[in-house]
């Protein structure tokens, strides 16, 4: 008996260290789009999303795989890389279960914008008949 315990704990133990992080891939999204890919993080590595802002006004996102210690923290990239000019800013969130930097969802859309359309393909249908 103690030797089946001891195999079921063993086999756990392997499966426990092969599992891999998987995290959406993202390498350069602008406003809410971020084309995403599945990717798997290497041994040290967790999930995460950026979310910055370059030239001062055009939103960016990034998101994938990043180790532990450059978690949670905020980058600044300059360029040219030795000048006070900072072409981004971006603050990298990580999280440690698989797929918790999420997909972004498809863009909304509200009704208003829908329903003003759909009332201006209505009346140009009632005007050039």
């Amino acid at each position: 008996m103690n030797r089946i315990i001891l195999h079921i704990f063993a086999a756990g133990i392997c499966f426990a260290i092969a599992h891999a992080l998987e995290c959406y891939k993202c390498d350069l999204g602008i406003g809410s789009l971020c084309l995403t890919s599945k990717t798997t993080c290497a041994a040290g590595e967790q999930c995460f999303s950026g979310v910055g802002e370059a030239a001062g006004f055009v939103d960016i996102k990034k998101k994938g795989c990043l180790a532990e210690a450059n978690c949670n923290k905020t980058e600044q990239l300059n360029f040219p890389a030795n000048s006070n000019t900072t072409l981004y800013t971006m603050t990298k969130t990580c999280c440690n279960t698989d797929l918790c930097n999420a997909a972004p969802g498809l863009p909304s859309t509200t009704a208003l914008p829908l329903a003003l359309a759909t009332a201006t393909a209505v009346l140009m249908v009632k005007v050039l008949v």
